[in-house]
């Protein structure tokens, strides 16, 4: 019996692993940021991430027409801007209150797919807590260059996850490795010019390798494989766990301590997300039977 269930669990169980690998990957990744700056450190999560990629997935061994190619490419372009623009907003605003904004991003993925009047309560909720988030009252400012960082970022996240759909008639390992080496081209050369050479030291670039794996090889695998089973919208609302699971593991590991109004905000973006899921689940459900 529970072999017969795990083709069912297993979008969630790779949405769980991948949301889990990536704060962790990331929370040990900010560490780096004194020595090569954010850029740097987005170099190295990304070029190595395409390297481990290429030699496990191979894809060369898959032939790829122009219009694949195309959707790689914008995919890929995608991704590597959020790397980037995300880890520039770590510098200056809390990893949980980072995914918090940047998670913005598939929830309007999965909102758009849906104009049922019951959608406006989790938008307003949603907008509700990146007011929360807003130097509106006594809790203390969050600097607004890393806001606007954070935003960019989710517009990314939410094209990667309309790009990844599109490229879903392929292999995921075809799909991430590919994505990922464009990716790379376009965030390497932004680390390279700004850390120089401090980028070949050689316990920068062991931490560098290890953060890629955990930061991004492993959990991009497993989200392409999610996304090759899961409408682009329910896939949005599954990593509705993220930011909450994020501020969590910042709190242990960079000892990054939220305010009281900092925690509603990730809340009201998780209940948007969850109430989001639930409601369109069964507006689904309404509609197959």
């Amino acid at each position: 019996m529970s072999t017969s269930r795990l083709p069912a669990l297993f979008p969630l169980l790779a949405v769980l692993g991948s949301v889990t690998a990536l704060a962790i990957g990331t929370s040990f990744a900010k560490q780096l940021f004194p020595l090569i700056g954010a850029q740097g450190t987005s170099a190295l999560r990304v070029g190595f991430s395409a390297m481990v990629l290429l030699l496990v997935f191979r894809p060369w061994r898959w032939s790829t027409t122009r219009v694949d190619a195309g959707a790689i490419l914008r995919y890929g372009f995608t991704l590597g801007t959020m790397n980037l623009l995300f880890y520039m907003a770590l510098r200056t605003i809390p990893f949980g209150v980072a995914v918090a904004i940047q998670f913005s991003g598939p929830l309007a993925v999965a909102m758009w797919s849906s104009r049922r009047p019951v959608d406006f309560l989790w938008v307003g909720c949603a907008l509700g807590g990146l007011l929360l988030l807003l130097p509106l009252g006594q809790g203390s400012a969050l600097d607004p260059a890393g806001m606007l960082y954070a935003l960019g970022a989710a517009v990314c996240w939410a094209l990667y996850i309309i790009f990844g759909k599109r490229t879903g008639h392929l292999r995921a390992g075809h799909t991430v490795s590919l994505g990922m080496l464009a990716a790379a081209v376009v965030v390497v050369p932004v680390g390279v010019a700004h850390a120089g050479m401090a980028l070949l030291d050689p316990k920068l670039l062991l931490f560098g390798l290890g953060v890629a794996v955990v930061s991004s090889a492993i959990p991009m695998s497993l989200e392409m494989a999610a996304l090759k089973r899961l409408p682009k919208e329910t896939f949005g609302i599954l990593i509705s766990m993220e930011p909450a699971v994020a501020a969590l593991l910042a709190m242990g590991l960079l000892a990054e301590y939220l305010t009281p109004l900092q925690w509603a905000a990730i809340g009201c973006t998780v209940v948007a997300s969850v109430g989001s899921t639930l409601t369109s689940r069964r507006a689904t459900t309404g509609i197959i039977t």
